[in-house]
C-alpha cells in the first residue's frame, strides 16, 4: 500500500508518466420489446425482458497528474489482449518518447510482464518491459488504483444502461472519452498519504510489544 502511495507523491514528470490501469467486463444486453419513448411526465419506459447478447472487455488507462484517460473496448480479455494494450501504451500511440512509464494497477494474473512474452518474440517482450515500472495494489486494496476512479465515472455515465452490441458500446465509450477530454481534462486530487494510511488503516499493520 505505501508503495503505491509513494507513487501519488511524485511530481509530473514527462519522462516518467504516471499511468493507472484497471478493466471491467460489460455484458452486452438487447431489447426484445421496442421501448415506449419518453412522454410529458413520464419517462421512458424498457421491458424488463432482454437478450444477452455477449460480454466484452473494456481496459481503461489514466495519468492522473494531466488529466488524460482512454478506454478500448475488446472482445477478451486474455493475456495477449492486455499484452497489446501494453505496447500501444509504450510505444507509438501513447508515450513514444517516455524512459520509463510508472503504472499502478491491480495483481490479475493477466496484469505481468509474463504475458507479454506469450505475445511477442522474447526480444521485443523484453524490451517492453524495460520500458515499465510496475506497482501493483496490495489484495483487497485495488481502492489505491485511481483508475478505478475514473471507472466509477464511467460506469454511472455510460455503462449503466443496455448496450446492444460491440460497436454501439465502442461508439458510445468513444462519446464519453470526447466529452470528458472537452471538459478540459478533469485531474484527479489524490490526497490520502501514507501518514493518513497509518492512522486510519492502523489496524492493518503488525503490531510490536516490547
Amino acid at each position: 500500500m505505501e508503495d503505491v502511495l509513494e507513487v501519488y507523491t511524485r511530481p509530473y514528470d514527462p519522462r516518467y508518466p504516471q499511468v493507472c490501469m484497471d478493466e471491467i467486463s460489460k455484458q452486452l444486453l438487447r431489447d426484445t420489446r421496442q421501448s415506449l419513448s419518453m412522454e410529458p411526465g413520464k419517462p421512458k419506459r424498457q421491458d424488463y425482458e432482454y437478450e444477452r447478447g455477449g460480454v466484452v472487455n473494456l481496459f481503461l488507462f489514466c495519468e492522473p497528474l494531466q488529466g488524460r484517460r482512454w478506454v478500448d473496448v475488446t472482445e477478451r480479455r486474455t493475456k495477449t489482449d492486455w499484452a497489446h494494450q501494453i505496447k500501444e501504451l509504450v510505444d507509438v500511440v501513447r508515450y513514444p518518447e517516455a524512459k520509463q512509464i510508472v503504472l499502478v494497477m491491480d495483481n490479475l494474473n493477466t496484469h505481468t510482464p509474463a504475458s507479454l512474452y506469450e505475445a511477442f518474440e522474447p526480444c521485443e517482450a523484453r524490451r517492453l518491459a524495460e520500458k515499465l515500472e510496475i506497482h501493483y495494489t496490495p489484495k483487497h486494496g485495488s481502492w489505491l488504483n485511481m483508475a478505478e476512479i475514473e471507472l466509477s465515472v464511467l460506469s454511472r455515465q455510460c455503462l449503466n444502461r443496455r448496450v446492444p452490441n460491440f460497436e454501439s458500446l465502442r461508439s458510445e465509450v468513444e462519446a464519453w472519452q470526447q466529452r470528458r477530454a472537452a471538459t478540459g481534462g478533469k485531474k484527479i486530487e489524490w490526497r490520502f498519504r501514507t501518514e493518513d494510511a497509518r492512522i486510519k488503516l492502523k489496524r492493518l499493520y503488525p503490531s510490536f510489544q516490547e
